[in-house]
């Protein structure tokens, strides 16, 4: 079994789609699919459910995404360990957290940088759901969650409480007000993160069960997209205050809380109990506990 076509097969599968898997590899979409073909002669099983938009696994795709995802990860552990082997001084910190939560980080690699400045920082997008997996299979040192995690090898650092805000441009009738209501919040041109994520759906929710609606006419794939929709008086967004610090302090966007809409949150650094840390995973935990501080 090729390697090569394994990782093509977890494109397709993560993608949902044989063409953005070809996007992404940089091959073209018959490659891609004579690479899945490839895959299917040789385990004399369909991968894939032809009949349905989006790519959908079969049960014997399933197996192997979760093998392929296993064989993945230890190759990338085994490179990792090599390199570590070779430059202990330089060292390499992986998180995982989704898009909103780099705003977190930031100040901790600013931190953890300024003393480490040779140390190498990849920040993986992975979804809220993965990421105590990926920690205790040692795929990640940290992760970020809102929730605390129910893991037992898992402990947390804190790293503040964040709330949601309206984002407004500073020109808008409502940006001089202080809050409003959940139902005005609605009535405007909202503009939408198209992602699913755990906080659309809780906002979604809030205004199923009121029967009011909510009018998001503009979807964006991006938290920086949305905030300059909001810059530009497209419409109005509802995101985390702390992914939109420097836009706020500088005036390009203005707050107007919704305090029906707040959903507080405290933010959380996790690393697995117990196993042991490289020297550049530790660094940077105390960093994370000196930002903290």
């Amino acid at each position: 079994m090729d390697f090569q076509e394994l990782q093509v097969f977890l494109a397709v599968a993560t993608e949902r789609s044989f063409s953005r898997a070809a996007e992404q590899l940089h091959r073209t979409q018959p490659a891609v699919s004579q690479a899945i073909r490839r895959l299917e002669l040789e385990l004399n099983e369909r991968l894939f459910d032809r009949s349905s938009k989006g790519g959908r696994l079969t049960e014997a795709g399933q197996v192997l995404f979760d093998y392929a995802l296993r064989l993945t990860r230890l190759r990338e552990e085994a490179e990792g360990a090599v390199r570590e082997l070779q430059d202990l001084r330089r060292g390499r910190v992986v998180i995982g957290a989704n898009e909103g939560a780099v705003h977190v980080l930031l100040p901790i690699v600013e931190r953890f940088r300024a003393e480490h400045a040779q140390a190498q920082v990849e920040v993986r997008r992975v979804s809220a759901r993965q990421i105590a997996n990926e920690v205790l299979s040692r795929s990640l040192d940290f992760g970020v969650l809102t929730f605390p995690p129910r893991e037992r090898g898992l402990q947390s650092v804190s790293l503040g409480v964040d709330e949601l805000v309206m984002l407004i441009n500073p020109e808008h009738p409502l940006a001089k007000r202080k809050q409003v209501t959940m139902d005005e919040f609605g009535q405007q041109t909202v503009i939408a993160h198209n992602d699913p994520s755990p906080v659309r759906d809780r906002v979604l929710r809030l205004y199923e069960q009121r029967q009011s609606p909510i009018n998001i006419q503009i979807g964006l794939p991006s938290l920086d997209g949305i905030k300059r929709a909001v810059e530009m008086g497209l419409g109005v967004a509802l995101l985390p205050r702390r992914c939109a610090l420097a836009e706020i302090e500088n005036g390009q966007l203005a707050v107007v809380k919704v305090p029906q809409l707040r959903l507080p949150r405290h933010v959380r650094l996790v690393y697995r109990r117990s196993g042991e840390m490289s020297h550049a995973a530790e660094a940077f935990l105390a960093a994370a506990r000196s930002n903290a501080a």
